[in-house]
């Protein structure tokens, strides 16, 4: 880590400026905001969003009703896939013109996705629907609202250290411009004299 590189101007050197001593403490704070920080950001963070998705996942299970459709007929082209992040996603799915029934007892109709590689008429396959039986998505689940919520922390934390780490450099590069200013101004003041023999001796 590159906030440790500053700890090196804690040592006592006569040679050491005051931007040195500046530049040690800024490490020192870095790498304790880094240490502490970030992870508590990350808790909170992945704590938050494991509260927010498991309330979205039990609302979508709640919400959404598997029900058994019945092939009318197989219909030309591709429609884009509903769930990319289901199993039979990844398999081959047939467009087709389709009936089934609502959890209301409503019968629905209409073109869809069926996980059959073959599909002929009166074929059975299942399907998510809402109450009124529209097609939907498959409800998240726990296990996958908990691994969203594990990245989401994750992701926090790495900014949260990434972001106390940019602000060092910024510091540190601000530090060392004024350094340089001062170093230019003492060689402006020393400029007339230098190369001049000591007019005292």
């Amino acid at each position: 880590m590159r906030a440790l590189s500053g700890l090196w101007r804690w040592r006592h050197n006569p040679l050491r400026r005051a931007t040195d001593l500046a530049e040690a403490w800024l490490a020192l704070v870095a790498l304790l905001l880094i240490a502490v920080a970030a992870p508590v950001t990350g808790w909170l963070a992945g704590r938050a969003a494991q509260d927010s998705l498991q309330r979205s996942a039990r609302q979508q299970q709640h919400a959404r009703h598997l029900v058994t459709a019945t092939v009318v007929r197989e219909l030309g082209g591709t429609l884009p896939e509903a769930d990319p992040e289901s199993a039979s996603a990844r398999e081959s799915h047939s467009r087709v013109l389709a009936y089934w029934r609502a959890p209301d007892g409503s019968r629905r109709h209409g073109p869809v996705l069926a996980d059959l590689k073959s599909p002929q008429p009166g074929d059975h396959f299942r399907l998510w629907t809402d109450p009124r039986g529209r097609v939907t998505t498959r409800p998240l689940d726990s296990a996958t609202a908990t691994t969203h919520a594990a990245l989401a922390g994750l992701g926090a934390a790495l900014l949260t250290a990434a972001l106390v780490e940019t602000g060092r450099q910024v510091t540190v590069w601000r530090l060392v411009r004024r350094r340089y200013a001062r170093w230019d101004q003492a060689w402006e003041r020393a400029g007339p004299d230098w190369g001049k023999a000591d007019t005292s001796s």
